[in-house]
């Protein structure tokens, strides 16, 4: 079942990451393991005694030098490192930690410092290792990084690169002013998208085993979240970070659109516009003044409504819909007339509970993005066929509904599975405390609230998943299952941060 890709943009392998730590795998073992597949391919190819230097970085990368520096010395080579910076600058805890080590093996391994271009040594090596700067480099290289780049090109001796060569961008393969010419690039657990790109400057490339299990990209952590979040800038303006429209309510059912807006408010949108029925928006007004109503005329939504709605369809980035509309059969033609006015605005869609479920009646691929957020039972209104009962079957059902709507279906469950056409996750966090009225509806907001900021759907699923959960853990942490929906409200911005220490992981095995 395995669908992941061959080839990882850089981010998603700092998203790996850092999910590696939730679940338990330091960076200190990945590093490790890093520098220990950097050594083992010098072992293999060279004899002991020879010449290496390691040119290092600040960074993780450098830290991965730092280990294989250790290793190779043990294994009877001669090493000198490179520190391209002040050591005193290292920020990076694992990297750290192992400069540490390597300062009380000194008088085996000098260590050098290069502060600018007038202290960069001759590079006289039988073996150089760039473990200079790593996937995560972007813009052209400034000085001293790009002199010293020219002096390890300058070198006689094979050259290793750590990752991917100093100067390549790892997601695009372009060069960035100049770059490291290696032999070899030892990269880790796959195989960096923009390699393929710059086989000119990688030489041969081995991918190296750092102990991240495949099975292990299935599973949603906070580095998810981090994919999905958006970082504001000081010089943001109003409707920078989104404009959301929900759609939602009855005479019934007057507040799961509420929880709806307060939850996408929660995860940094800037305007949220609340369509329901006249008499429930007057109430909601006086409740939250942060919300902007739109009054509709009636007690249900009816397809009258949408001549009031189409300019604010327009003006918004995404519209979530569903939440507490009731199944009246005017109602239900709302839904799908709506549906059509937001195609043809081509705007991202959410749709959840009723609005789902009048969607199931008349369910086609749609020309927007698409988001579907169902429980078991409305799974199974879509798909004409109930759920299958082991996990792994579920997966490729729920899959396998997601590319036949060309949508992102986020099945809510025990384990929650969030899947498109390519990609699947799991989820596990949550608790049986959020069987509560309106849990749902939160999770809307947040996956609503998410792709307002521009969020890839599937990725504001996966992340919308984990805060929810994460959020529910939170309260019944403090209050056990004695929960209401609001309670999970007020922690969504905590969960949002990264990292997240303060998390407890709840692990498949768990559950």
């Amino acid at each position: 079942m395995q669908n992941q890709n061959n080839r990882l943009l850089s981010r998603e392998m700092r998203a790996l990451e850092v999910n590696a730590e939730y679940f338990g795998i330091s960076l200190l073992q990945l590093m490790e393991l890093a520098g220990k597949n950097i050594s083992q391919e010098i072992i293999a190819r060279f004899p002991k005694g020879k010449q290496i230097v390691i040119v290092c970085g600040l960074g993780g990368n450098g830290g991965d030098g730092f280990v294989a520096a250790r290793h190779l010395l043990s294994a009877g080579f001669q090493i000198t490192v490179l520190i391209v910076g002040r050591a005193r600058d290292i920020t990076h805890k694992a990297t750290q930690r192992n400069y540490t080590i390597l300062q009380t093996l000194q008088t085996k391994i000098p260590i050098i410092e290069i502060s600018d271009s007038t202290t960069i040594p001759p590079i006289v090596a039988d073996v150089v290792i760039d473990a200079l700067l790593g996937t995560g480099t972007k813009g052209k290289l400034r000085a001293p990084i790009n002199q010293v780049v020219d002096a390890i090109n300058a070198a006689q001796g094979f050259k290793l690169a750590v990752d991917v060569p100093t100067g390549i961008d790892s997601d695009t393969g372009e060069v960035l002013g100049t770059a490291v010419q290696a032999d070899l690039t030892v990269t880790f657990h796959k195989a960096k998208r923009g390699l393929e790109n710059a086989q000119t400057y990688t030489g041969n490339v081995v991918v190296g085993d750092i102990g991240l299990p495949l099975e292990l990209e299935r599973f949603v952590g906070p580095g998810d979240v981090a994919l999905a979040r958006k970082p504001r800038s000081l010089t943001a303006h109003k409707g920078d970070f989104g404009r959301l429209l929900v759609i939602g309510g009855s005479e019934i059912y007057a507040g799961a659109p509420v929880l709806v807006s307060l939850a996408a408010m929660r995860t940094g949108v800037d305007l949220v516009y609340l369509a329901t029925p006249q008499k429930n928006a007057y109430e909601i007004t006086s409740i939250s003044p942060d919300l902007i109503t739109i009054k509709l005329e009636g007690d249900n939504l009816n397809p009258a409504n949408l001549e009031t709605l189409k300019s604010f369809i327009k003006r918004v980035d995404i519209v979530a819909m569903g939440p507490g509309l009731g199944l009246d059969s005017k109602t239900q033609a709302f839904v799908k007339a709506c549906i059509e006015e937001v195609e043809a605005a081509e705007k991202p869609l959410v749709l959840d509970a009723d609005g789902l479920k009048a969607f199931a009646k008349f369910k086609r691929t749609l020309k927007v993005p698409l988001v579907l957020t169902p429980h078991g039972g409305e799974y199974a209104l879509l798909a004409d066929n109930p759920l299958p009962e082991q996990l792994e079957e579920r997966v490729l059902a729920v899959q396998k509904t997601a590319k036949q709507l060309n949508a992102t279906l986020l099945l809510k469950g025990k384990v929650d599975i969030i899947c498109d056409s390519k990609r699947s996750k799991l989820n596990f966090t949550g608790n049986a405390g959020m069987t509560v009225g309106g849990t749902g509806d939160v999770l809307v907001g947040i996956v609503a609230g998410l792709m307002a900021l521009h969020a890839d759907p599937f990725e504001a699923a996966v992340a919308g998943a984990f805060v929810n959960g994460a959020a529910g853990d939170f309260v019944a942490s403090k209050r056990g299952y004695h929960m209401v929906a609001t309670d999970t409200i007020k922690w969504i911005p905590r969960v949002l941060e990264v990292p997240m220490d303060h998390l407890k992981v709840k692990k498949p095995n768990e559950l």
